[in-house]
């Protein structure tokens, strides 16, 4: 019995999401209705789902070695854990938000929600994957399930965003497929195992191919999570996203990249055959350029949609870096900060939402004073932005900690100094980017005219419950941090 469970979080949103696809009524409340339906079931069975023991699932067979397979472990938790929960908490926001995006030349908002619901089809399914191919059939799966979120204006921009994000991500995924038939060549067909399941008898005499292989397949799987300079499907597509899309875009989305990689060095190659090469070399060097540049961008940006976008870039490639370092201090802190970045960047794109919806602005300078009249929603978003910044004691700050300590204590030459020196830098332009706006916000300066804002107010509680759970998680996180680091500690034993 509890095997078959493991089906029902798969098929949950996906009967959903089809159910109001065929749906004649075009009257938004049904659609509202079947969405909160999923999405409270959805959150409420993956939470007792993985309080359960580990489980696995055959769902069927391509060939005799490419088998369809579900297994819970310890990391399907986690993101199983996300991806529910943060689709629950965007999809509230969406009720009221989804009002302002309706209107002509955008597809029916009940397709908004099919989507929304399928997309969350595709996140779960990656999550309980068994092997490497079923994650990489939910994960073409999910790329294509996702565009239309961000295609929903159907504008020229919206259009060429929705493109850009599909040719990175099926680009991304076919360099990642290519790795996958060497690795199946030499043992990887076999369920996910700590350690990898490479047979050391076929792979012996081959470990150049192989290294060449699983830095292409990381390569093109970073395409998703933003890895520079696989980067620029991202602030092209947030921009034209309606609010609620891009938060699951850029907090869970963007992290199918980084489970496939965990998947596939962790559990698939194994971190032994990647240690110490040059493979491991450039793949630090990347996340550490993409966590430097990232920064740099958003620094410089003034939309405030595509501020946080570069900040995703920058703030996904701490946990990739984390991933890199391949000893447990850094795979601690990479899943710390896959876990508090999806609380923030959610919030911190929600927040972007309720300022569109309340007041049309868009850009950074035009926030002045609105703390004022919107002081729940700029709490939250401070909140948020200390935890990103990395200032104790918020969850971020402990993600960034074991971070840290994963390079200090890594032995890599150059890279056990400049690793923290970079994040150091990183959390100063975070600083710079984020906590400007929550000043101007509050403290607009002696001749700020009131009367400017005195029109605008709160969104409702449909958008500042979201808002308020997040920032809250944000900090409890951080203060049950040490509960976590044992958690994931276990996943390595």
């Amino acid at each position: 019995m509890q095997t078959v469970l493991l089906i029902v979080p798969v098929l949950l949103p996906l009967l959903f999401g089809g159910l109001i696809a065929v749906l004649r009524s075009k009257d938004r409340k049904t659609a509202v209705l079947l969405t909160a339906a999923a999405l409270v079931l959805e959150a409420g069975f993956v939470t007792a789902l993985c309080c359960l023991k580990e489980a696995e699932l055959f769902l069927f067979s391509m060939t005799e070695e490419l088998t369809v397979r579900l297994r819970m472990d310890g990391v399907s938790r986690v993101f199983l854990l996300i991806s529910a929960w943060g689709f629950l908490l965007a999809g509230i926001f969406s009720f009221r938000y989804m009002d302002h995006e309706e209107k002509e030349g955008s597809y029916p908002e009940k397709l908004f929600y099919c989507f929304y619901l399928f997309s969350l089809t595709a996140l779960v399914g990656m999550a309980l994957s068994d092997n490497l191919i079923t994650l990489y059939l939910f994960f073409e799966m999910l790329t294509l399930l996702s565009m239309p979120l961000v295609l929903f204006e159907r504008t020229k921009e919206a259009t060429a965003a929705a493109l850009k994000y599909l040719f990175y991500s099926i680009g991304g995924a076919f360099l990642a497929l290519g790795s996958i038939f060497v690795l199946y060549a030499y043992g990887g067909a076999g369920s996910f195992a700590l350690g990898g399941t490479l047979d050391p008898a076929a792979a012996a005499g081959h470990e150049t191919l192989l290294l060449i292989m699983i830095l292409l397949g990381v390569i093109g799987f970073g395409a998703k999570a933003g890895l520079y300079p696989l980067h620029a499907w991202l602030p092209t597509a947030h921009p034209v996203a309606p609010a609620p899309a891009s938060a699951v875009l850029s907090g869970i989305i963007a992290k199918a990249g980084v489970l496939a990689i965990v998947r596939m060095i962790f559990f698939t190659a194994g971190p032994e055959l990647i240690r110490g090469t040059y493979v491991q070399y450039v793949l630090l060097s990347a996340a550490l350029l993409t966590v430097f540049m990232g920064s740099m961008m958003a620094y410089r940006e003034k939309l405030f949609k595509k501020r946080l976008a570069y900040s995703s870039i920058s703030q996904i490639a701490y946990a990739l870096f984390g991933f890199f370092l391949l000893n447990t201090a850094g795979f601690v802190g990479g899943m710390l900060q896959v876990v508090f970045h999806a609380i923030v960047k959610i919030c911190l794109f929600l927040t972007a939402g309720s300022l569109i919806y309340n007041t049309e602005r868009k850009s950074v300078d035009e926030y002045r004073g609105l703390g004022r009249v919107m002081p729940v929603t700029f709490v939250s978003f401070t909140l948020a932005s200390l935890s990103l910044i990395g200032i104790p004691p918020f969850g971020g700050f402990i993600s960034k900690w074991y971070l840290a300590e994963g390079a200090l204590s890594s032995g890599l030459p150059v890279f056990d100094w400049l690793g923290p020196v970079i994040l150091l830098i990183s959390a100063l332009l975070t600083a710079g980017y984020l906590l400007p706006l929550s000043i101007a916000a509050f403290f607009p300066g002696k001749n700020f005219d009131e009367k400017s804002v005195k029109q605008y107010s709160e969104g409702g509680p449909l958008m500042l419950i979201p808002l308020v759970t997040l920032a809250a998680l944000s900090l409890i996180g951080g203060l049950a941090g040490e509960a976590l680091r044992r958690a994931f500690e276990l996943m390595l034993s």
